[in-house]
């Protein structure tokens, strides 16, 4: 089972990951292997001590060994500059003609930080805003937060921890259309995208009052792409590792997000 061909793992994966310089983690085809396990991992959702160390290597391997690379990756940013350097460098292939808007609530099995209970959802969940293109590939996202708060708790800091990913990767936020939701539709955060020159095309929320007597812009036509960041999420759905959180650390959850954010886009636009 392969999530991305070696070719694709060595051109845009590996130059992104620190090594050693010294011993097995010097060598490119020790460190394809490794990268290889963690994706199968990705797509499977398997206990880390269930991975078919055999299929990708010849030796004897540790389970562990492969956790500790996947955590000093994530410890180090490794994963982000692998995200961030894959967009960057693809940039044309996205399609901003509209941005997309929405919040992702994953049940939590064990617990650990940014995870709470959600009554909505009948458990324990962790929550991340996302922004995607028109295509569904997502170009944002923002640092887990717990699963009892709304979409909008918080909202200063995490519009613009999405707000520095964008720029990470170049995208320029003056005059970008982003579409959310009703639940979106306050007064602060159209007040951070005024701000940062965004058009907000949110959804009217009838708790602020009649649209008819509003003045807010909002576009119809527009506003229809907005589903396909649900598209998105149900393609990281088909990564089992996304559907159900084991992770304790918000970090290493975080981390898991971006190599599926990472697969999508590879597999959709670079093969």
């Amino acid at each position: 089972m392969s999530v991305l061909s070696k070719n694709t793992i060595e051109e845009l994966i590996l130059p992104h990951l620190s090594w050693g310089k010294s011993g097995k983690m010097s060598d490119p085809a020790h460190v394809l292997c490794i990268v290889q396990l963690i994706f199968y991992r990705l797509k499977t959702g398997c206990q880390w001590r269930e991975l078919p160390i055999g299929h990708f290597m010849d030796q004897p391997y540790s389970w562990k060994s492969v956790f500790y690379h996947f955590n000093k990756w994530s410890k180090d940013g490794s994963w982000l500059c692998v995200w961030s350097a894959l967009l960057k460098a693809h940039k044309h292939r996205l399609n901003l003609g509209t941005a997309q808007l929405d919040g992702t609530h994953t049940p939590s099995k064990r617990g650990g930080q940014a995870v709470d209970y959600q009554p909505r959802k009948g458990c324990k969940t962790s929550n991340m805003l996302c922004i995607a293109d028109e295509q569904g590939i997502i170009v944002a996202a923002s640092q887990p937060e717990s699963g009892n708060h709304h979409d909008v708790f918080d909202i200063e800091t995490h519009f613009e921890e999405l707000i520095t990913m964008l720029k990470l990767i170049g995208i320029e936020t003056k005059g970008l259309v982003l579409n959310a939701d009703s639940a979106f539709d306050t007064q602060t955060l159209r007040s951070l995208c005024a701000k940062h020159e965004i058009e907000p095309n949110f959804d009217l929320n009838p708790r602020n009052g009649s649209r008819w007597d509003r003045d807010d812009y909002f576009d119809p036509i527009a506003y229809k792409k907005r589903t396909i960041i649900e598209h998105a999420f149900a393609w990281l759905d088909a990564f089992k590792a996304l559907l159900v959180r084991y992770e304790i650390t918000a970090r290493n959850w975080f981390a898991w997000n971006l190599i599926g954010f990472t697969a999508i886009f590879a597999r959709k636009k670079i093969r």
